[in-house]
């Protein structure tokens, strides 16, 4: 998962102008957080090896206060930037953006992460696609990126599958479990993304 994975915490944007969305993938449903979801998510994101691969704003360890911490900031958000990945059911990872401001308004930062009991079934890919179609669609920006650990092979696979293309390598710009790392710079395009986003989510109000 990206080093910014958490930025499924997205700040929370209210409005009475936008109905509640969801976002149908062939491997998952996107949608709105719900307060019920909080011991599912804490069970799937209190993992170590998970944890090493995003940023410290998921904490280790990761207990049911922690999810429902990050419920109360999110719920209400209207444009939707946060959204849970549902596998039958239930609620197993997140994947949010954030909107650029001032002069980079035009751009959005994709983070996500999923149960490690469900990688290797390409929902995560599922999952970027949407969510970049649906920030182009509906947020209007030009350019989704996404930063991430240059040691996490598994999430430039994740990047690459869903059509982004790598920037460049931002050296020595992080420090994760007191290791200071290289990260990668990946991003997806509005012009051109009807082709190299094939397959994303459909749109349900």
């Amino acid at each position: 998962m990206p080093s910014g994975a958490g930025l499924s915490l997205a700040p929370p944007v209210h409005s009475l102008h936008y109905p509640p969305m969801e976002l149908l993938t062939p491997t998952c449903r996107l949608r709105p957080f719900h307060p019920a979801d909080a011991p599912s998510l804490a069970r799937h994101a209190n993992d170590r090896e998970l944890w090493l691969g995003v940023s410290d704003r998921i904490p280790h360890p990761y207990a049911v206060a922690d999810a429902e911490a990050f419920l109360a900031w999110v719920a209400g958000q209207a444009p939707v930037t946060a959204f849970a990945i549902e596998v039958d059911g239930v609620a197993v990872g997140s994947i949010g953006l954030v909107p650029g401001t001032d002069v980079e308004r035009v751009s959005a930062e994709i983070g996500y992460w999923l149960g490690r009991v469900l990688w290797g079934r390409g929902i995560v890919p599922d999952a970027v696609r949407a969510v970049t179609g649906y920030a182009f669609a509906e947020l209007g920006v030009q350019r989704v990126f996404g930063k991430l650990f240059a040691r996490n092979a598994r999430s430039q696979r994740v990047l690459e599958k869903a059509g982004y293309v790598r920037e460049g390598v931002l050296r020595r710009s992080a420090i994760k479990d007191g290791v200071l790392v290289d990260q990668l710079l990946y991003a997806a395009y509005r012009d051109g993304w009807g082709d190299t986003g094939a397959r994303g989510g459909a749109v349900s109000p």
